[in-house]
């Protein structure tokens, strides 16, 4: 059955504040195979203009694929998750996320399509730090596989 279009702009509250640790970019950039310092090492990070060390680029996934299951847990939407596969990610930042960032996630439903049986997804989270500046706006596209025929 395909998802309701109705839900098409639906937002849901922001998260909780998720706090952004040193030791968690360590090990994000560790297990991506990125050895750039100015996720490691202060010092580095500061020489090119940050307060303190900053995360790889998709660190934030870990976050907003989290806020995301406001919306897969909808039981209104009704998204059979059995059937989900991440289907695309991208990002657009303003600036990058940075050890000590408290981070929380507002998730919207940006589009609901149906192609051949399957329920394709869009779900777009807006991340604002603790003062309420935008710091990465992330899409992530769910698709739901359609029902094998018996």
């Amino acid at each position: 059955m395909a998802l309701d279009q109705s839900f098409v702009g639906r937002t849901y509250p922001p998260t909780a504040p998720y706090e952004v640790g040193r030791e968690k970019i360590r090990e994000f950039a560790e297990a991506v195979g990125d050895a750039n310092p100015a996720y490691t090492d202060a010092e580095a990070a500061k020489a090119l203009g940050h307060p303190d060390v900053i995360a790889p680029p998709t660190f934030v996934f870990s976050i907003t694929f989290k806020a995301a299951g406001q919306v897969v847990q909808d039981p209104q939407l009704g998204l059979d998750y059995s059937r989900v596969v991440h289907g695309d990610q991208k990002f657009a930042y303003r600036r990058p996320v940075r050890a000590g960032d408290r981070l929380t996630v507002t998730s919207t439903i940006e589009a609901i399509k149906s192609l051949a049986g399957n329920d394709i997804l869009d779900i777009r989270g807006e991340v604002h730090d603790e003062a309420g500046e935008h710091v990465v706006t992330a899409w992530t596209k769910l698709v739901a596989r359609a029902a094998e025929e018996a």
